[in-house]
């Protein structure tokens, strides 16, 4: 078979609507735009949340706190888990995502310190709080961040 030869299959490749084009095409008229108003005329369409001058849902409902945009938000495991895998193993971010102890990595991988460790294991994370690394560390183990 050459790239020449090659055929789209029946039915994969369906003819554009034609609007505007008389009653017979079916979108004759109005061009499938309905009758009047705003979003039947040409041009552009307004945009996204307006309501038509009525104060927009995003600015009606109540808003409270501060609400960071530059947050970074990690997904978290605890030091306790970490003693599943086998002494001086090397465990990263990836890892702990093909094993499942984390679903999703988000802005990365944050090591907290609950519960105990008592094997040596070389962890590099994004993110450690100091009562886990101190933990690790005194496993044997190290905690390279970044």
């Amino acid at each position: 078979m050459k790239l020449n030869e090659l055929v789209a299959p029946a039915g994969s490749r369906k003819k554009a609507k034609r609007v505007g084009r008389g009653h017979g095409s079916g979108l004759g008229m109005t061009a499938g735009k309905g009758a009047k108003g705003q979003k039947a005329r040409k041009g552009r369409k307004p945009r996204r949340g307006f309501e038509g001058g009525q104060m927009p849902l995003q600015r009606r409902i109540p808003k409270r706190g501060f609400h960071n945009i530059n947050r970074r938000e990690f997904a978290i495991i605890n030091v306790e888990r970490l003693a599943e895998f086998e002494a001086g193993s090397a465990i990263t971010s990836d890892l702990l995502l093909r094993t499942g102890m984390v679903s999703k990595l988000k802005c990365g991988v944050k090591i907290l310190g609950k519960g105990e460790i008592n094997i040596p294991v070389h962890v590099v994370v994004e993110a450690a709080s100091k009562e886990a690394v101190r933990k690790i560390e005194a496993a044997g183990g190290t905690v390279k961040l970044g």
